[in-house]
């Protein structure tokens, strides 16, 4: 069984059991980023919400450690849902804030270099681009992500919403370079139901020096 042999072998078991996932710190304090976002909303966004993804993909990475060694497929399976959720979130919330930063630390300063080139060559100016973003990110039905991607088959960028805690290049291949949230909790204090709000003033805090380094290492 493969779960039997990945147990059996000393990196399966050094990759399980040595696994413990952690909230990262903020570069910026909670209330930095007003007033685009409040830092109530960032307290609870990163020490509750993201906090909480932290905790559950611990414990699903415990429950599928336990699962592999007991042959357990339904358990398996389970886990590997929980983490997908989960570790989604976790990773999707990790990108999420490196993307964002005060406009005293360099945020909403437009992209130079190649990201500049690439936004400019394939939607003409940064503005076309936003809008376009903006459109595809207030559409997502429900929860979920709106996101800017690099497809490294193609070498060229693309703009996709995901569903729910989906991580982007796990779900479609693309590596991510900038998202979007739009689960309600992101945004609901200060915003109400009124997602476009959000969306259109986010752009004042955009890390685009995070978006670009994010770019070059995806080369």
């Amino acid at each position: 069984m493969i779960g039997s042999r990945l147990m059996k072998s000393a990196a399966g078991r050094r990759l399980l059991s040595t696994s413990k996932f952690t909230l990262p710190d903020l570069s910026y304090g909670y209330g930095e980023l007003e007033p685009v976002i409040s830092g109530t909303i960032m307290q609870l966004h990163h020490s509750k919400h993201h906090a909480a993804y932290v905790t559950n993909l611990n414990i699903a990475a415990a429950k599928l450690e336990e699962a592999l060694h007991k042959n357990d497929v339904t358990g398996i399976v389970a886990a590997q849902q929980a983490i997908k959720f989960n570790g989604g979130g976790h990773v999707n919330h990790t990108i999420f804030w490196k993307n964002l930063a005060p406009p005293s630390k360099g945020g909403g300063e437009p992209p130079s270099g190649e990201l500049k080139t690439l936004i400019d060559n394939q939607y003409g100016n940064l503005d076309n681009f936003i809008a376009k973003m903006s459109a595809a990110t207030v559409a997502v039905q429900g929860s979920g992500w709106g996101w800017l991607g690099y497809d490294k088959v193609n070498s060229k960028l693309s703009i996709v919403a995901t569903t729910n805690q989906d991580p982007l290049e796990a779900s479609v291949g693309l590596v991510p370079l900038l998202g979007i949230d739009v689960w309600e909790h992101a945004y609901y204090l200060d915003y109400k139901n009124v997602r476009a709000d959000y969306v259109k003033n986010i752009w004042k805090i955009v890390n685009w020096h995070d978006v670009a380094e994010r770019l070059k290492a995806a080369k």
